[in-house]
């Protein structure tokens, strides 16, 4: 059982989940956990690791058109250096600093692998779901797309510099309470952009049309690509970039753009069904723990 189908399987016994967090009276509460041999390639600062790591759940709340207010994280090593431990609350701080929550600590434990498990909080009074999309609007994307899978690339070759850079990721709490009050359906897009899709389309009951030539493609993709394919593998399916997905009425254009303070890309469509780039099927397929 992969991911996916064990989300699946809580799903039926977890009415209240399915979107990228839990809003209990106005709380958003979220959390995440990562692995240093499946998420932290070789070359991966402890500085990083906290960013990103927090930035993960952080992301999650931005998704839900909340407010940020706080993060904690379980911070497990086979052992404890004190260098490493406070680059990583560093980190963790700072990206917390970034878009206006506080780190609060976390807790510690012994593990035979570097992991972190963390938990970020936040507030809204009308969260954005997944589910409100409607055929005829538009589904839109902030940011770059692809920003992490060239970053794995960097650290393969030995760039772990620029490589941490692109790693860490502004989670986009600013532009997602800027989005709240128009977007049908949000969603961040950490298993990729056509999974990222296809969910959208099962929690709305709607299709997608999008068009390659409209994905903003970050400039990082290029330089590290082999050929427009693995461009396109990088964009659209590797995931992990932390940018939001979501569906707005044309009308609203405008106004989202001139108040997001991240740059929004119309990328396709909402249609009544199925998931397409350029006229033909977007196979189901991102990031997924436990396999494909």
């Amino acid at each position: 059982m992969d991911e996916r189908a064990a989300l699946s399987f809580l799903g039926d016994r977890l009415p209240h989940a399915g979107d990228d967090a839990a809003v209990v009276d106005g709380q958003v509460l979220t959390t995440d956990m990562l692995h240093e041999t499946t998420d932290f390639p070789d070359g991966t600062t402890r500085y990083t690791a906290g960013w990103r790591s927090v930035g993960a759940s952080l992301s999650d709340v931005a998704a839900m058109g909340a407010e940020a207010t706080a993060a904690v994280a379980v911070y497990a090593a086979p052992e404890f250096d004190d260098s490493d431990l406070g680059e990583f609350v560093a980190g963790a701080s700072d990206v917390c600093e970034a878009v206006g929550a506080e780190y609060v600590g976390g807790d510690l434990d012994e593990s035979r692998e570097f992991t972190a498990a963390t938990t970020a909080l936040g507030r809204t009074d009308a969260p954005v779901a997944r589910s409100g999309a409607s055929p005829g609007e538009v589904v839109c994307v902030t940011g770059t797309l692809g920003r992490t899978g060239a970053a794995l690339r960097l650290f393969e070759s030995g760039e772990t510099e620029r490589a941490n850079d692109l790693f860490r990721f502004e989670p986009r709490v600013a532009a997602g309470r800027e989005l709240a009050p128009y977007a049908t359906a949000m969603m961040d897009s950490s298993d990729g952009l056509a999974r990222s899709l296809h969910q959208l389309a099962e929690a709305s009951d709607c299709g997608f049309s999008v068009e390659r030539s409209a994905l903003p493609v970050d400039e990082s993709v290029r330089e590290v690509a082999d050929g427009e394919a693995e461009v396109r593998e990088l964009a659209v399916f590797f995931g992990e970039d932390f940018e939001l997905a979501f569906t707005v009425p044309e009308r609203e254009l405008s106004a989202i753009r001139s108040e997001s303070p991240t740059p929004v890309s119309v990328v396709g469509e909402v249609t009544e069904s199925g998931v397409e780039m350029d006229g033909e099927e977007l196979p189901d397929r991102g990031y997924t723990h436990g396999g494909e």
